[in-house]
């Protein structure tokens, strides 16, 4: 489990409820924890997303909204953490207006075949020239690891494709994760946030869930088990397999911006076979 406000990541057991935190590099005075009622939030990694690398290794994501979000951790299988300060890399995102459009805010990585998927939150505050956008661009993976592993100079955007997620209420949808299938198709959370730039928190109005596959992009509505649109802020995914008429299943949390509140960890169904009719249901 990847936290935005906490220099440690969780290890959970969905069978048993057991967390056992995996701690980073403490941030200035030995604070581990960040809030604006702490006064420091601005120096937090912000890490936002998470992909799974075909060498076993977890690949954790700083949203890069600010020079101390810049930094990637490296998870080994034996749960060794390695801490990579990654500027260079995030130079060249925000340097892309196609791909970061008025504020870059990393939220979600997956790996397909052999690039890594970027997903750009839009949610950024219009500057002149350059209106916020939701992008997913893609790495070459082998680039990547070369940048991470052996020093190499960071690898570039080989594609960007902006996708256009809705809105609510006049605030738009942007991405929040995304997780791959089997078949190679990438399934994404949305949230729509009512907050005036990438580091500020706000209202949600909405969650959708979406499917990308090849140039055809499915959207559908997320509602709790009672059918409601779920007030949840839902910031992370991951495919946890499909039930017996085809519905799909997942692992989703949600983030209520609000240290007195913990984390929610539900099971969302979409189907059946993901056909993009009707709404998903989480529980």
């Amino acid at each position: 489990m990847v936290q935005d406000d906490v220099n440690a990541l969780a290890l959970v057991d969905e069978r048993t409820g057991a967390v056992t935190p995996l701690l980073l590099p403490a941030g200035a005075e030995g604070r581990r924890h960040f809030s604006e009622g702490r006064g420091n939030k601005a120096a937090k990694m912000d890490l936002e997303a998470c992909a799974a690398l075909p060498d076993g290794r977890l690949l954790v994501l700083g949203s890069g909204s600010s020079p101390a979000r810049e930094r990637l951790v490296l998870v080994e299988p034996d749960l060794a953490l390695r801490v990579v300060e990654a500027g260079p890399l995030f130079a060249h995102l925000r340097s892309r207006p196609d791909f970061a459009g008025a504020e870059l805010n990393l939220e979600g990585a997956v790996v397909v075949g052999g690039r890594l998927w970027l997903f750009q939150r839009g949610n950024g505050r219009a500057t002149e020239g350059r209106a916020p956008c939701s992008a997913v661009g893609e790495l070459a993976l082998s680039a990547l690891l070369d940048f991470v592993d052996r020093g190499a100079g960071p690898p570039t955007l080989a594609a960007v494709r902006r996708v256009e997620l809705g809105q609510i209420g006049g605030v738009p949808f942007g991405f929040t994760d995304a997780t791959a299938l089997p078949d190679g198709r990438v399934v994404f959370l949305a949230g729509a946030e009512g907050s005036p730039d990438v580091t500020a928190d706000g209202p949600v109005l909405g969650a959708r869930l979406g499917l990308l596959d090849g140039e055809h992009v499915v959207l559908c509505e997320i509602v709790d088990e009672h059918g409601h649109p779920t007030p949840l802020k839902l910031e992370g995914i991951d495919h946890l397999g499909a039930d017996e008429d085809g519905a799909l299943r997942f692992s989703v949390v949600a983030d209520m911006d609000d240290p007195e509140v913990p984390a929610a960890l539900a099971t969302l169904r979409w189907g059946p076979a993901a056909a993009g009719q009707g709404r998903a249901q989480g529980g």
